[in-house]
């Protein structure tokens, strides 16, 4: 990484972490662009380069988050579904506690389920990472523009998924630790993915 790249991350990083402590501190929606600016000892203007909502300054995974099912299938081992990657990456997931997943502590779920932006933003990344899963399983298996199949699995493995991201945020804010969230998301996780195998268990299978 060149000079340039590391100063551009590097700004990058100080002005998400400035807008998390002020998000956390006094609540998302108390908190302006300009507040944030000031904090990160940037330009208004910069902020806006770097994250042109004010809603992907506190949900600063977007790449990550709305790619990660369709790099997952695309990942998948030889042999292995596209149901059995998602099950063994997220049971594997939620072992590590990973963020991407939902493991944020009280206080940053807190301000996601308090704030009305953040939901609607929130789910709007559910959309675009369903879309994305689709559009993965259709160049997997070669499916035709107007085949419905790759996107109708990719609805179902997409509520699996929004459903247990949902679920870790509701155990998160009751108090549980993540060790406890962890268990209880494999049961269920594993409930979940059986249900969807007699119909998916060979779909996309490489």
């Amino acid at each position: 990484m060149g000079l340039r790249e590391m100063k551009k991350q590097q700004t990058r990083q100080n002005i998400s972490h400035q807008a998390t402590r002020l998000f956390l501190r006094h609540g998302f929606d108390r908190v302006t662009i300009a507040d944030v600016a000031a904090a990160a000892q940037v330009a208004k203007m910069t902020v806006t380069n770097y994250f042109p909502r004010k809603e992907d300054l506190a949900l600063d995974l977007h790449e990550e988050f709305t790619g990660l099912l369709a790099r997952t299938v695309a990942a998948r081992a030889p042999g292995e579904s596209a149901l059995a990657a998602l099950r063994r990456a997220f049971l594997a997931a939620a072992d590590r506690h990973d963020p991407v997943i939902g493991f944020s502590g009280p206080d940053f779920a807190r301000m996601i389920v308090e704030s009305p932006a953040l939901v609607a933003r929130l789910r709007e990344f559910h959309e675009e990472r369903e879309d994305a899963l689709a559009a993965a399983l259709a160049e997997q298996t070669g499916a035709a523009p107007d085949d419905p199949l790759p996107r109708l699995v990719a609805a179902q493995l997409g509520a699996v998924h929004r459903f247990l991201f949902q679920e870790t945020l509701r155990r998160t804010l009751t108090g549980e630790t993540n060790d406890e969230i962890a268990a209880a998301l494999t049961k269920t996780a594993r409930t979940a993915f059986d249900l969807l195998s007699p119909s998916l268990n060979d779909y996309a299978r490489r």
